[in-house]
């Protein structure tokens, strides 16, 4: 591989940093309800505890969480996803394939929508230097086919990636942002009128569906610090037949329900599992509050993501999807959990099958027994927990 020059590396550092907003984008940006103080702010009083810290205890930390189980011990199996697979629209109208990570092409009543695309090999601003994922992608970007909306949460590198993005610039799909996120968009050559920049509860009509950028909790950041111009979401997308919920990164809020209640019930949500620590508790969900989300915001079948392609905290590979299983027994939420690059429709989902264990490196040399399978039960009748605590951060 030819080394970057001085300047070279330089470009490329600054061209994955994105670009800040500015003009009417950062006017607009001035008047959003949940921009206050010079910052936006989430829907619920939101420490990151990682500031309280030192990088000494984070390290000592990340070095005693057993960093060879925080890997596979095998290569991780990935179905090989063809274009012909893609080729005949699904049955019942609704299609999902979670590609790794929070990457998932979903096919909504003759729709294909992309959230959070990253083919990177590295979620990190410089070439070479970053977590690097586990497993190839299921299939080449180029063999994808027709993409008609690209759906992104917020702005981190394991979600929005600078590479992926100009890769589908070609392809004329419309891009939807939460406020702020279009200023990087823009900067990497997408075209101003295929970006849709939304505020909480705002909707937009793409592609003959609804999008609507739904409340999270969370941050945006490319760099050291936190970003208070953009705005990081969850989303819902309906077609005329379907309904589908992208968690994005959020901690567990009371919000889940609320969007569950104005926009559900879904039929399917993806929500976020993995990368849960006790250094950031309140930016990501544990598997329980993931199921727990799944079940406020009304959705019928659950798909687990932010798990299984990279290693971005101090937790055993495998734990999120076991977690999550034990939960979904426990709570009688109905979930599917593929191969990367497996797809499958929501009304018709094979029953979960353990596929992980036969490569996660088992604790002590013992493997965990097989769960019990998950069946459907009637949904509990509990009452969102209230985690409006801790002191705000501007994120």
């Amino acid at each position: 591989m030819r080394e970057l020059s001085t300047a070279g590396w330089h470009r490329v550092r600054t061209a994955a940093f994105g670009a800040e907003p500015a003009g009417e984008r950062l006017e607009r940006i001035r008047r959003s309800p949940h921009f206050v103080d010079g910052a936006f702010r989430n829907p619920v009083p939101t420490r990151r505890l990682v500031y309280e810290r030192s990088p000494l205890e984070i390290t000592r930390a990340q070095l005693a969480s057993g960093r060879a189980r925080r890997a596979p011990a095998a290569p991780i199996p990935v179905h090989p996803l063809r274009t012909a697979e893609l080729a005949l629209p699904p049955v019942s109208g609704l299609r999902l394939t979670w590609l790794g990570h929070a990457t998932v092409l979903a096919e909504l009543d003759g729709r294909r929508v992309l959230f959070d695309p990253v083919w990177g090999e590295r979620c990190s601003p410089f070439p070479g230097i970053g977590p690097k994922r586990l497993h190839p992608m299921p299939i080449r970007l180029a063999d994808l086919g027709p993409v008609d909306v690209v759906v992104i949460s917020h702005d981190h590198y394991d979600h929005l990636d600078m590479t992926t993005v100009r890769a589908l610039i070609g392809s004329g799909a419309h891009f939807a942002a939460p406020l702020g996120v279009g200023a990087h968009l823009e900067h990497w050559g997408v075209p101003a009128d295929r970006i849709t920049e939304l505020d909480w509860w705002e909707s937009a009509e793409v592609a003959g569906l609804t999008l609507t950028a739904t409340p999270a909790r969370h941050y945006c950041s490319r760099g050291p610090r936190t970003n208070p111009n953009l705005l990081w979401a969850s989303w819902a997308v309906a077609g005329p037949e379907h309904r589908v919920f992208h968690s994005g990164d959020s901690g567990y809020f009371p919000g889940f329900a609320e969007i569950g209640r104005r926009l559900g019930p879904f039929d399917a949500t993806m929500m976020q599992i993995g990368a849960y620590s006790d250094f950031w508790p309140e930016v990501h969900m544990t598997p329980e509050e993931g199921v727990r989300a799944h079940l406020d915001a009304a959705g019928a079948l659950l798909l687990p993501i932010h798990w299984c392609t990279f290693n971005l905290a101090p937790h055993p590979w495998e734990e999120p999807v076991e977690r999550t299983l034990a939960a979904a027994r426990s709570l009688g939420a109905v979930l599917a959990v593929p191969h990367p690059g497996a797809p499958f429709e929501p009304a018709d989902a094979p029953e979960p099958t353990p596929w992980w264990r036969a490569v996660a490196v088992p604790p002590d040399g013992a493997r965990p027994a097989a769960p019990a399978p998950v069946t459907a039960r009637p949904l509990p009748q509990e009452p969102a927990r209230d985690s409006s605590h801790g002191d705000e951060v501007p994120a």
